[in-house]
């Protein structure tokens, strides 16, 4: 199993326990301040000030973290699945430039759908978006969220695409990975928006990273693409605000279709991948039926398997 371990301060754990507050799990290690579990990734505090990663998505989850840690004892990101080639790596002054960004949300959350925007952020641009409040989304609330992206949909050229749950499990089924799916979605989102500025050109094209170059390229195998100029980056909402401008579009976007589906379920659903998600699975399949479920959530998490036994669980008491 991937695993990765940093050393943080109380400050950045507190930071984490909020960004994972929906997926976070009652049972607790010897010494844990608190655990949590998303789709791909298991998360685990210690009141030493470690933080360890585990899961197929480690390396991404502890990386979003690596700039609040005290490079005390850290375990460095692997640098064979995580290195971006010269090439791909963004300039210096890439924040000062005109650039497309585009950023994902909901790949880690059970019900909801998966959101890809991508933001144009010319230079011009910049200093209002900054007064707008634009920055690392994981920094805001929902409402913070929603508040901004409702003036920055008005402020600049952007490019949403949202994959409902159906269509997604349809594509998963037939084999396609998240990560293709992922990289599928930011090409077409770029793509679209880059017809709709034109003919003005960006000065670069910055990805947040979710795959290393090669394989992101060679998920687009058969689909057009600009290798020019396009760059990729972990924590990329820290690196240019066309990325963190898109990050809040797509979390707007995906509120909104969340909102949808926990009024379709007749309740509100959880975020996340945790055990209350487990729950809202079993109680959403006891009122409208197993069948249903490919509807509200991404039937390939584990999330599946334990609704469906808490749900027997229950017939069999009754």
């Amino acid at each position: 199993m991937s695993h990765s371990v940093i050393q943080t301060t109380p400050a950045a754990i507190q930071k984490m326990k909020l960004h994972y507050k929906d997926s976070l799990i009652e049972k607790l290690p010897q010494g844990a301040l608190f655990a949590a579990k998303t789709a791909n990734c298991s998360i685990t505090a210690y009141k030493s000030g470690k933080v360890l990663f585990q899961g197929a998505g480690a390396q991404t989850e502890s990386g979003r973290w690596q700039s609040d840690s005290t490079g005390g004892n850290t375990k460095p990101i692997n640098k064979k699945s995580s290195a971006i080639p010269a090439v791909f790596s963004p300039p210096p002054s890439i924040s000062e430039m005109s650039v497309i960004g585009s950023d994902e949300v909901g790949t880690g959350d059970y019900f909801g759908p998966m959101t890809v925007a991508a933001a144009y952020a010319s230079r011009k641009n910049l200093p209002l978006l900054k007064e707008l409040g634009v920055k690392d989304s994981k920094n805001l609330t929902d409402s913070q969220i929603t508040a901004i992206a409702k003036d920055l949909i008005k402020t600049i050229p952007y490019s949403l695409l949202i994959l409902p749950n159906e269509k997604y499990n349809v594509m998963q089924a037939k084999g396609m990975s998240q990560g293709k799916l992922k990289a599928l979605l930011h090409n077409q989102a770029i793509t679209k928006l880059k017809e709709k500025i034109s003919p003005e050109e960006p000065e670069a094209v910055l990805i947040d990273q979710f795959a290393v170059p090669d394989i992101y390229f060679r998920h687009l195998s058969g689909k057009a693409f600009t290798k020019e100029k396009t760059y990729f980056s972990t924590k990329a909402e820290g690196v240019h605000l066309a990325v963190a401008a898109a990050s809040i579009i797509a979390r707007y976007a995906f509120l909104k279709e969340f909102d949808k589906l926990s009024k379709k379920a007749g309740f509100p659903l959880p975020k996340g991948a945790g055990s209350k998600v487990d729950e809202a699975a079993a109680k959403l399949m006891a009122a409208q039926g197993e069948q249903t479920a490919g509807q509200f959530v991404k039937l390939h998490f584990a999330n599946t398997g334990k609704a469906k036994l808490l749900l027997a669980k229950k017939q069999n008491r009754q």
